[in-house]
């Protein structure tokens, strides 16, 4: 393992803007659901990048867990523009693209926890796997009920972005004087 001064950067950043998010849709709940879709477009092109990314980096070493950071990143990207291009459409596709980001999220931290645990600890390792548990929980029923994520989306979610945004941060930090 080589030692280096830094962390990653990009992942602070994602976790930033995640808090960020998550904040501003609690605080401004009656915001109107087109600047919060731009909002959302936004994050998940961000976070597509950081997952190609992490593909691109990992990929040689490891086996199934990259090609599901590969996939959620490209169907993130996609995602991310087709809401910043057409936030009102993006409200009405909501109720399916956005459960299914989730669950595409989730399942790819789910496919690193082991790279997680060896580079953050157990603690860290934990906390990535409540919270990518919870939010798949969250996706599925999204995904089942239509109506229960268009009345609960603003809350749950926004809720869930300050915890992805909490676990980014504290991964990046993580990572200081380690890499892989």
């Amino acid at each position: 393992m080589k030692k280096y001064s830094g962390f990653d950067w990009m992942e602070l950043a994602v976790g930033i803007l995640l808090v960020l998010l998550g904040i501003f849709i609690f605080v401004k709940p009656d915001v109107a659901l087109t600047a919060t879709m731009f909002a959302y477009g936004v994050t998940a092109v961000v976070m597509g990048v950081v997952d190609i990314i992490l593909y691109i980096r990992v990929e040689r070493y490891t086996g199934f867990g990259p090609v599901l950071a590969l996939i959620s990143g490209i169907l993130s990207v996609m995602s991310g523009i087709m809401l910043v291009v057409y936030p009102k459409t993006g409200v009405l596709v909501l109720t399916v693209l956005f459960p299914i980001w989730f669950i595409a999220h989730c399942v790819s931290r789910l496919a690193h926890l082991n790279r997680i645990r060896f580079v953050s600890g157990r603690g860290m390792y934990y906390f990535t796997l409540v919270v990518n548990i919870t939010g798949m929980i969250l996706g599925l029923m999204m995904l089942m009920s239509p109506v229960f994520t268009l009345t609960t989306i603003r809350y749950f979610a926004s809720a869930y972005l300050i915890l992805l945004g909490i676990d980014s941060v504290t991964v990046a930090l993580s990572r200081t004087g380690t890499r892989l």
